[in-house]
């Protein structure tokens, strides 16, 4: 594929300052681009590097004065429009064979909808209804009376149990499980534990898209849902009656214990860890390895263990670090003040 930098501010709607016959035939990030390339400049720690690129071009925010030798294309948001250029240099999707593969197997009461694919070793269960244009890769396993909206691209290995709903366009990447049983037992005196059945299921919304090995749990009763838009990342491990709003943002190694609620458009960073039965309001944001003990207010910005409001979390950590300073000065100040007891004696 290749563009005009005039072709890709007119597709922006967005001027630019410099050569605009030049041809781009490729994109990369600033610190990899070769001539030819289109980059961009989204975070500002990553600055120095656009005196340095050998891009031809890149996408810089409107605020941007810095020169360079690349033809500079400002818009409102270089990160949302290298997004939308790249999908003209991404290559062509590959287009799943429409049908059972002959090495699938399938109960005799399932439902397909239109131009459904169904890989090789895939297993459909008795009761699965699939809709139209959905895609289940090799190897996919689809539980009793389960039921998936239109337009889903299962990858390898996705395993879904039986009773659970997924929505339309939805994605789930390899070897996400979905509706494993909740992690619940009774204990006796003695400390021996009891399986408590989990009886309940999960709901996926809308246009949710879930990383590889992403594990959701059934609820004990009712539903683990996931809200619409969702976006969940590798690794992410939610329990039993959770309830996730739409439109969040779990990343990697996220771990949320059974019952919590997570309101719209919360974000949640890397490894953040949640205790059991609390509120993470809407609009909330908890920073990377957070430990939540206790509950979150809408649109609050939390971090540390125990996470707490982030600018008093910054000013422990920072105490924290003056600790061998301090302890260093109060074995002074004991010598000095044994060295005084000892001349007053």
């Amino acid at each position: 594929m290749n563009l005009t930098i005039s072709q890709i501010a007119e597709e922006l709607g967005v001027p630019f300052t410099g050569d605009g016959g030049l041809s781009i035939t490729g994109i990369a990030g600033l610190r990899d681009a070769q001539e030819g390339d289109l980059s961009f400049l989204a975070n500002a720690r990553y600055a120095l590097d656009i005196t340095e690129t050998k891009a031809s071009a890149v996408l810089v925010g409107k605020e941007h004065d810095q020169p360079c030798k690349p033809v500079l294309i400002k818009v409102e948001d270089p990160d949302a429009a290298f997004a939308q250029i790249a999908l003209y240099f991404a290559p062509l999707p590959i287009t799943p064979d429409v049908g059972v593969h002959p090495k699938a197997i399938v109960s005799e009461d399932f439902e397909l909808g239109n131009r459904v694919s169904i890989g090789p070793y895939c297993v459909l269960e008795s009761g699965v209804k699939v809709g139209d244009g959905t895609v289940l890769s090799a190897g996919s396993y689809i539980g009793h009376n389960t039921h998936i909206g239109k337009n889903c691209f299962f990858y390898p290995h996705v395993s879904i149990r039986e009773n659970v709903e997924i929505g339309h366009r939805v994605i789930i990447h390899n070897g996400t499980v979905i509706g494993s049983d909740g992690f619940g037992y009774t204990v006796d005196k003695k400390g021996v534990r009891t399986k408590i059945p989990q009886l309940g299921s999960v709901k996926v919304e809308d246009d949710v898209e879930m990383g590889a090995n992403v594990t959701i749990d059934r609820a004990r009763f009712g539903k683990t849902s996931i809200g619409c838009g969702t976006k969940i990342d590798n690794l992410v491990q939610i329990a039993h009656n959770v309830v996730i709003g739409e439109h969040v943002v779990l990343c990697a190694q996220v771990g949320i214990s059974g019952s919590v609620t997570i309101g719209d458009y919360a974000i949640l960073g890397g490894q953040v860890g949640c205790a059991g039965h609390l509120e993470i309001g809407e609009g909330a944001m908890i920073g990377a390895q957070s430990g939540v003990t206790k509950s979150v207010a809408p649109k609050t910005f939390v971090s540390g263990y125990p996470a707490m409001e982030h600018a008093k979390a910054t000013r422990m950590h920072a105490h924290q670090m003056r600790i061998p300073i301090l302890k260093s000065k109060v074995k002074s100040l004991e010598k000095r003040l044994q060295e005084l007891e000892d001349k007053a004696n």
